[in-house]
């Protein structure tokens, strides 16, 4: 019996569609990836993404701010806990921390921003401003590019684990958590916005909210590619 496809699907099918446009296969990326970065050049690269780990929090927090939906506020409330942690010690962005550490840099450097490029440091306020002032389901949308982030991390992890020997396995932790957390996420911002937008209209301000995000993520490989790629 031959499918039919609904309305939903090719939305669906739209936003996944961005695949083609995820940062995974930005050149500096695919160096990465393929075991051609120097040691600085991983340093520079785990500085500046820091910048966008530490405001995640940040940018979920407006988005709950804005939700009016209490059973999404519910599940929004993990990714804030993934990233902070429930006490000293725990989350995402200290794991980030222990993979600065890992790679030679110290927390002090990582934390305090100072090898952060202007070109990072816009590109990830310029997400933060988004989820703020943007209606709450347009800034669910620009999260699904957590749809194609789990390829992503699973193969950064491979090439760290076999490509990057030099850096200790622990502070890997971040990927690793993130292979689990990345799928559920995406799930749950997917199910929110094939739920909550309805109209042809909504739809292609959902899309345009992905695309934006996707931009996002590859103007901050460009940055960090200027200042320390070859």
């Amino acid at each position: 019996m031959t499918a039919v496809l609904t309305e939903t699907d090719d939305f669906v099918a739209a936003l996944r569609s961005h695949a083609r446009r995820y940062h995974d296969s930005h050149p500096f990326h695919v160096a990465m990836n393929e075991g051609r970065l120097s040691q600085d050049q991983i340093r520079g690269w785990v500085a500046n993404r820091f910048y966008y780990q530490e405001n995640i929090p940040r940018k979920d927090a407006a988005i709950l701010a804005n939700c009016p939906d209490r059973a999404v506020r519910r599940q929004w409330l993990r990714r804030i806990t993934d990233h902070d942690g429930t006490a000293e010690g725990e989350g995402g962005i200290e794991a980030w921390l222990r993979l600065g550490e890992a790679v030679g840099l110290t927390r002090e450097e990582v934390e305090d921003g100072r090898h952060v490029v202007p070109g990072v440091r816009f590109a990830v306020d310029a997400y933060v401003t988004f989820a703020r002032t943007r209606p709450w389901v347009e800034a669910v949308a620009s999260s699904l590019t957590e749809l194609f982030a789990p390829d992503l991390m699973a193969q950064r992890l491979t090439a760290f684990e076999r490509r990057y020997t030099w850096i200790d396995g622990d502070g890997l932790a971040y990927f690793r958590a993130r292979l689990r957390q990345a799928p559920r996420d995406s799930e749950h911002a997917l199910a929110v916005v094939t739920t909550h937008c309805r109209t042809a209209e909504e739809r292609a301000k959902a899309v345009a909210a992905l695309s934006f995000k996707c931009d996002v993520l590859w103007a901050m490989m460009d940055a960090i590619d200027r200042a320390y790629g070859n």
